[in-house]
């Protein structure tokens, strides 16, 4: 049998605004995993180090056209239509980063394509999620 699960991934640069200086390039991925339909990963390259932010697809895909999120993840459109704004912050510091909108666009459709909206609750294992909560001896 043919695993129905699949991941869609795509690379994209990333750019942290720093202030009175040029934003400075950090490459990224994103990732989107089918096992969790309704979450998309970005994994930022910063230096040695890698770091991977996980949030809905519902908050990517609405910050293209909209400012939206709470608390560690906000996302929106920047003053350049052409790009798109994501704030990161976490109790070790926090990051503002711009990103090509039209590159997140284009991956957002290729997750459509796989699982479309309204869909995702069909590729959902809920006993299994449950299942990895469970406290086991």
């Amino acid at each position: 049998m043919t695993d129905p699960y699949s991941v869609t991934n795509a690379r994209i640069d990333f750019a942290l605004r720093t202030f009175g200086a040029e934003p400075r390039p950090v490459p990224a991925e994103l990732e989107y995993d089918t096992r969790d339909p309704y979450a998309v990963a970005v994994v930022l390259h910063a230096g040695p180090s890698a770091v991977r932010w996980l949030f809905g697809r519902d908050l990517l895909a609405d910050g293209l056209l909209a400012r939206c999120g709470d608390g560690d993840v906000r996302i929106g459109p920047a003053g350049d239509p052409a790009l798109v704004v994501v704030e990161l912050s976490s109790p070790d510091g926090a990051a503002v980063l711009e990103a090509p909108a039209k590159e997140i666009a284009a991956f957002l459709d290729r997750t459509y394509d796989v699982i479309p909206a309204g869909s995702e609750t069909d590729w959902f294992d809920f006993d299994e999620e449950l299942a990895k909560l469970s406290y086991q001896d």
